[in-house]
């Protein structure tokens, strides 16, 4: 059902019919001319809330017979876009998958299950603990009984998080001391020695390893490879991602990572069908525009933008992905 806070629905079947008609238009004109709507982002300064602008400007510029306005909102990130979309605060956002994952199921610490749908799957987020070289830390379980970052309050990191480093037989519990800090905060605090290690991560390269790595000798902390396995085998939001040698500074061999929940473009369930439709197909067929505004644009391919993250995909995406023949056989 369509929802009418935000769309003010311009009708052209009805406009041809009184005027004097032009004939009957193409199938679902009448369904989305006219709307406005809102992607949900995340704060400045992230890639959400950039990459959120270069959608919007792209279904604003790339569509006009659409009629179809959308704005990029700042928001808190992953956990409020989904609160929002639900209430039909919002028409679509960006989130973590690994956090849609969790709230599909009302898991997690989520107080319900929460109706989101996949639009299309986008950029890997390639996070892992980092450390000085010269540090004791040489494995995830040497972080029992260190301090360390775990990711800004509220960023939902915990989702990701806890698998891992259950995977590992740690906890966050098993932490001398917990800080919770934005990226480059948690890199000063591994520089100044507050920190024995911090979690960070996103697109590769990371703007913040990069700067860890500039300013002092780091280590990527490795993840154990049957651990690395098991996770990719247990959570669909968990993928293997290799981040090749010389990437950072001192970064001698590629390092054998994880896809801790690539970004995904999500809506609500009962979004209108032909509207999620048509958004899906502008942005495909205009994704080279996308990717001239943001290098994030690259992840919208017909290999990645299916990938299934354990959210099930809107109908009104996979019929756009069957009509060109990237939808998945069943």
């Amino acid at each position: 059902m369509i929802r009418s806070r935000r769309f003010l629905v311009l009708s052209t079947w009805l406009f041809a019919t009184f005027l004097g008609g032009c004939g009957t238009p193409e199938k679902g004109t009448e369904a989305v001319q006219g709307r406005f709507a809102s992607i949900g982002t995340a704060p400045p300064g992230g890639v959400f809330f950039a990459f959120g602008g270069s959608l919007a400007d792209v279904l604003n510029t790339s569509a006009p017979d659409l009629e179809l306005r959308i704005t990029a909102e700042a928001t808190k990130g992953s956990q409020e876009n989904i609160r929002r979309l639900e209430r039909g605060e919002l028409e679509f956002a960006l989130a973590n998958s690994a956090i849609t994952y969790f709230a599909v199921r009302g898991q997690g610490g989520w107080d319900q299950e929460y109706s989101m749908r996949a639009v299309m799957t986008l950029a890997p987020n390639v996070a892992l603990f980092v450390t000085k070289r010269d540090s004791a830390i040489k494995s995830i379980a040497d972080l029992a009984g260190k301090r360390v970052a775990v990711g800004p309050a509220g960023a939902g990191f915990q989702f990701f998080q806890e698998p891992l480093l259950a995977a590992h037989g740690v906890g966050r519990e098993d932490f001398t001391e917990v800080f919770y800090a934005t990226q480059f905060a948690a890199v000063d605090m591994l520089s100044d020695g507050s920190a024995a290690a911090v979690f960070l991560g996103g697109a590769v390269p990371t703007p913040s390893i990069k700067q860890a790595s500039i300013n002092q000798d780091i280590r990527l902390v490795p993840l154990d490879p049957e651990a690395r396995a098991q996770l990719s085998a247990d959570y669909l939001f968990f993928n293997p991602a290799t981040i090749p040698a010389g990437t950072y500074r001192g970064q001698d061999q590629p390092y054998e990572g994880l896809d801790v929940g690539s970004m995904h473009l999500i809506t609500a369930a009962n979004t209108d069908e032909e509207l999620v439709y048509q958004v899906t197909k502008t942005l495909y067929e205009n994704r080279q525009g996308v990717t001239e505004r943001h290098p994030v644009g690259r992840a919208i391919n017909g290999k990645n933008v299916v990938r299934d993250t354990g959210t099930e995909f809107h109908p009104g995406a996979v019929r756009f992905y069957r009509e060109i023949g990237i939808w998945p056989a069943e």
